[in-house]
């Protein structure tokens, strides 16, 4: 047992080496297997034949081209791989499948369907076309999912640049039969991110309120639901940013900057609070102008001769451009060719002047090769040819082009107008090239009006400034009450027989009752006229009017006793009643001068008329010399918070027996406000009716000021005194007595101005300091509002 014990003592060591060395082999043996595989064989295909299915419009061959594949050809598994990724790449199948059957590839396609209807709802604030016009889906198109969300985002950006911040459009699609969907877009406007409160830091000399009114941006206030502008859109911020910019320097402030704007989203992320950060800087004025010349021929006396800057006045940049725009016109004039004015300014910062040289130099040679005008659909070329003074051939002037650009965007035709130059076929020729985008031009109104002293009215009216893309503007008119109405017709050719020469035509027809009296005034007319510029700010208008008309009694008024009244009545009005039918035939001139827009300040205007019509001499059955005037005068005073406008005006008709009243003047809120119409000047003695006068001189003042409420509501006070009269009958039989005679009147009132979608409404209420006894007077008058 022992010796037993000790042998199995003596072999157990040995057994347990060679297990652990047998364990150990094993072990290292399996790890290399797992760390180190054997290499295995990369999977290869060869295709004999290969087949699509699914398709119907895309061909088997542009499949095949897309995948690569070639029968025979012997692909990897990566390479079939990237045959399906090139496939599926192609955009045109919305799914695609390889399925390899031994010696044939089958691949199987689904084409994306059709476009049969696309449709978008959910939207009130953005029309339909407006945002159809981004779509790049079309109908009988084939449909891409990739196409529809960027068309979708398209259509939000569309909502943000309104201000529509929160807005989200989601494209859906509607399956039909034969492949076909119907695309819809679902839009979810939310609410607007209004700008609450619009405020500026910086400003000193200028209010809130006064900037306010310079910008485009609005606050949002009471009348949020009708004012489109007190959303926040990004484009309309830089815009205002270079319109207040434009607003100080035409007023002296070379220096100023916008330094930010800040804007901060309200909590419940629902407004803006918009601040424009500004520095003023100091304001300049005028100091010394000069003007020197390195031309011979260009003498600078009379150069000099034709500037209008004076030391002292405001700086404004217009004004030295105007400047600059009468000297190169003087140099053309003079045959002088690429002359130059270059201002030179020297700023004296002590005096806080600007001193200007006009230096007239020679600038290069350089002509216009041509003027390519591109993205007019409508407008003729010749109608943005016609504002631009030079043409192929000419002297190359880039402030003629710019000025040019101008007057292009004052056309009102183009949504957008771009003007650039670029080097033509030669050094010393460049191309102008005129970008524009065209807007809807026409317009068809179809309501009514009001006013204090004709009651109400129904109209429909017509209107297309660019008729057939010829720069012509068309109106049809059409007003109409239960006892009188009228239509007339307008037509402007703005460029007659290509010059600067508008023709106009109108005509009309129509019966009217004025409120004043109890008969009927009947009117046909036809008024051909030419208007002409004469000078920088005047025109010259010549005219024709042919005019037959006549005189009735309101028989309804006066049926009880028609017969005996109308006799009566027409020995009141010079026995114009019933006269039947008569003709006026009159040729006459008008001449205005206005600076109101063009002037040298930006502040300050006058608009000066003056015109006669002489009826007779070119046959008719009536005669008359009838000359009218008007002075007027504006200015903004207490840093342009309060406007002050002065008019002088006045009439005369000197007609003899021919005057009736159809030709005389007659008191209106245009002339006297605090009266009715025909509430002055000369009456019936019988039945105080309103005979018109042959005289009528008129001095009025008004005042226009903030009442400290947010602009956005649009209303405004004012002031106003009126002294005047109308006076004046040949045949003073019958007449009231004194009536005729010049009894001046004055008049003293308020006026709220109120800017609505419908138009600028004028309140008036006024109260007669000094009236006659048979005056008729009124407290309270509602007109629509007219700016100067």
């Amino acid at each position: 047992m022992l010796s037993m014990n000790h042998r199995s003592t003596r072999v157990k060591p040995r057994l347990a080496r060679a297990f652990a060395l047998s364990f150990a082999a094993f072990a290292v043996t399996s790890v290399s297997y797992t760390v180190f595989p054997a290499p295995a064989e990369a999977q290869s295909y060869r295709f004999t034949n290969v087949v699509v299915e699914g398709n119907a419009r895309v061909s088997q061959g542009t499949i095949l081209s897309y995948a690569g594949i070639s029968r025979g050809q012997s692909v990897s598994g990566g390479e079939l791989n990237d045959a399906y990724q090139k496939v599926l790449g192609s955009g045109l199948f919305e799914t695609v499948e390889f399925v390899p059957s031994g010696s044939t590839l089958v691949i199987k396609v689904t084409e994306f369907p059709i476009v049969s209807r696309i449709s978008i709802e959910g939207n009130r604030k953005v029309s339909d076309d407006a945002l159809m016009s981004v779509l790049t889906t079309k109908v009988r198109g084939v449909y891409s999912p990739s196409d529809a969300e960027a068309d979708a985002a398209n259509m939000t950006k569309m909502y943000e640049a309104k201000g529509q911040l929160v807005a989200t459009v989601t494209p859906k699609i509607i399956r039909r039969s034969d492949n076909r969907v119907d695309v819809v877009f679902e839009v979810t406007e939310g609410k607007g991110v209004e700008i609450e409160r619009l405020s500026f830091v910086g400003n000193r000399n200028y209010s809130d309120s006064r900037l306010r009114r310079v910008l485009e941006t609005k606050q949002a206030g009471a009348l949020r639901f009708i004012i489109g502008r007190d959303t926040y859109t990004e484009d309309r911020i830089q815009f205002d940013k270079q319109v207040l910019t434009d607003f100080y320097t035409s007023r002296g402030y070379i220096d100023f900057q916008v330094l930010n704007v800040a804007a901060e989203f309200s909590r419940e992320r629902n407004a803006y609070f918009l601040t424009f950060n500004v520095r003023e800087g100091q304001k300049y004025e005028f100091g010394n102008i000069t003007v020197s010349s390195e031309i011979a021929e260009a003498l600078e006396e009379d150069f000099a001769k034709v500037n209008k800057i004076r030391a002292g006045q405001t700086y404004s940049p217009l004004a030295v451009e105007n400047s600059i725009d009468r000297m190169e016109a003087l140099a053309l004039k003079k045959g002088i060719d690429f002359l130059r004015v270059e201002p030179v300014v020297t700023r004296n910062q002590r005096s806080q002047t600007l001193d200007i040289e006009f230096k007239l130099t020679r600038g290069p040679r350089v002509f216009v090769e041509r003027i390519d005008i591109e993205g007019n659909q409508t407008t003729l070329d010749r109608v943005v040819r016609q504002k631009f003074k030079v043409v192929e051939g000419d002297p190359f002037n880039p402030r003629q082009i710019r000025a040019s650009a101008e007057r292009i965007r004052a056309l009102g035709f183009f949504s957008n107008a771009d003007v650039e130059t670029r080097q033509g076929s030669a050094p010393d020729q460049m191309i102008v090239d005129v970008n524009v985008t065209e807007k809807p031009t026409g317009s068809f109104t179809f309501g009514g009006n009001y006013s204090v002293s004709d009651g109400a009215n129904l109209i429909a009216s017509f209107s297309e400034a660019n008729f057939l893309g010829r720069g012509q503007s068309l109106s049809f008119n059409l007003t109409t009450d239960i006892d009188d109405g009228s239509l007339s017709f307008s037509f402007v050719e703005p460029a007659f027989l290509g010059r600067d020469v508008a023709f106009g035509f109108s005509a009309g027809l129509g019966t009217s009752q004025p409120g004043y009296a109890e008969y009927n005034i009947e009117r046909a007319y036809v008024s051909p006229r030419l208007t002409f510029p004469v000078s920088e700010h005047g025109s010259l208008t010549l005219n024709y009017r042919a005019e037959m008309a006549r005189i009735t009694d309101d028989e309804d008024y006066w049926e009880d006793d028609y017969s005996s009244y109308s006799a009566y009545y027409a020995s009141q009005i010079n026995g114009d009643i019933d006269d039947g039918w008569e003709t006026t035939s009159s040729v006459g001139y008008s001449y205005s001068y206005d600076t109101r827009r063009s002037g040298l300040s930006t502040n300050s205007g006058i608009l000066f008329k003056f015109g006669q019509d002489f009826a007779g001499p070119v046959g008719g059955d009536i005669s008359y010399t009838k000359t009218s005037f008007e002075l007027t005068g504006r200015t903004k005073v207490w840093n342009e918070e309060i406007t002050l406008v002065a008019t002088l005006e006045g009439g005369v008709l000197d007609a003899g027996d021919d005057s009736s009243v159809a030709n005389r003047y007659f008191n209106s809120s245009s002339i006297i406000r605090g009266f009715e119409t025909g509430g002055i000047g000369p009456r019936s003695e019988t039945n105080d009716a309103a005979l018109g006068g042959d005289y009528y001189a008129v001095a009025r003042l008004d005042a226009q000021f903030p009442l400290g409420l947010p602009e956005e509501y649009g209303l405004s006070g004012g002031l106003f005194f009126d002294y005047g009269s109308v006076w004046g009958l040949d045949d003073t039989d019958n007449i009231y007595s004194g009536s005729d005679d010049l009894h001046w009147r004055s008049v003293i009132g308020a006026s709220v101005f109120w800017t609505t979608p419908l138009g600028p409404l004028r309140f008036n209420f006024s109260k007669a300091l000094q009236k006659e006894d048979y005056d008729e007077e009124q407290t309270f008058d509602l007109t629509i509002s007219t700016s100067f």
